[in-house]
């Protein structure tokens, strides 16, 4: 038996996985990735690289893409929770230009694939939140583009939170979608 549970969401290629976790008084061990279990679901990545970032509450990254270099995915959240955002980019995609998001937490342990062709971003949701993902696609900086994370015509219906918006200056001069897609 596998040792995840794979949900295709709204867009085709972009999952919500659970993982099999086991507890006891001592706490708990699952796995967070293995090459078969997400090959028998349609997952099939060579990662190159992972990372990790810390934020605060009302922290929000992105939408961020890379044109010629595009990265697959997979996200976690190793402590607190956020609301995590996937965009179509892919042209010719019946979805193309809608969005599916998914609230990720440390308690929950679920995760988010997200194919390559995507914009991705999220806003933190707790006071704090430990975001952990593992890329397909080493990172290429002259590479990125990014669209803005109000964008009408996408209409992310992004969660109220109880504080101001903290975005870093790059993220808060992005395009719109008619502006990147061209």
């Amino acid at each position: 038996m596998g040792q995840f549970t794979f949900t295709e969401t709204e867009i085709e290629g972009v999952f919500i996985i659970e993982p099999r976790v086991f507890g006891d008084e001592r706490g708990y061990f699952m796995e967070t990735y293995n090459k078969a279990d997400f090959q028998k679901a349609g997952i099939d990545c060579e990662f190159e690289q992972d990372n990790q970032s810390k934020s605060s509450k009302g922290v929000l990254r992105g939408l961020h893409f890379q044109r010629k270099y595009p990265q697959a995915k997979l996200v976690r959240v190793t402590k607190g929770e956020v609301y995590d955002v996937a965009v179509d980019l892919r042209k010719g995609s019946i979805t193309y230009g809608k969005y599916v998001g998914a609230v990720l937490t440390a308690e929950k342990k679920n995760q988010f694939f997200i194919p390559r062709g995507f914009a991705h971003g999220f806003l933190v949701l707790s006071d704090e939140a430990e975001f952990v993902y593992k890329c397909d696609e080493f990172y290429h900086p002259e590479d990125e583009g990014g669209i803005r994370w109000d964008d009408p015509s996408i209409g992310i219906e992004w969660p109220e939170i109880d504080t101001r918006l903290i975005m870093s200056i790059k993220d808060q001069n992005l395009k719109t979608w008619s502006e990147v897609m061209q």
